[in-house]
């Protein structure tokens, strides 16, 4: 059973950074993206980073771009998001999803965690 936990979410002021944490089981992540959503409270859930398992080639939406970092970590199978500069306009819970290069829809996501940018 594919299983995507989410970790590292929290409380930081702006301006501050948190690393927020994925860690993958159930299958193997290869030839799949593995990505971060998020969420605001009111909004629709919206795309923030991606990254190809096997390359590691990454996209990021524009309004993280130079401030957040995905990388992925093939020997512990997890997946992490940097994220510096943060804005209040981030509040959000964050989700990790995969899918396969294949597939246009992301087939597994985990249960988010919450990340409050407030002083």
């Amino acid at each position: 059973q594919v299983q995507l936990v989410e970790s590292g979410g929290g409380l930081v002021q702006p301006g501050g950074s948190l690393r927020l944490s994925c860690a993958a089981s159930g299958r193997s992540f290869s030839n799949h993206y593995l990505a971060w959503f998020r969420q605001s409270l009111g909004k629709e859930r919206e795309f923030v980073a991606r990254i190809g398992w096997n390359a590691g080639t990454t996209t990021y939406a524009d309004s993280v771009k130079g401030r957040f970092i995905i990388s992925r970590d093939s020997a512990k199978n997890t997946v992490n998001l940097q994220m510096n500069s943060l804005t209040p306009e981030d509040t959000a819970v964050y989700y990790c999803a995969a899918r396969p290069l294949v597939r246009a829809s992301y087939d597994y996501w985990g249960q988010g965690t919450q990340v409050t940018v407030s002083s």
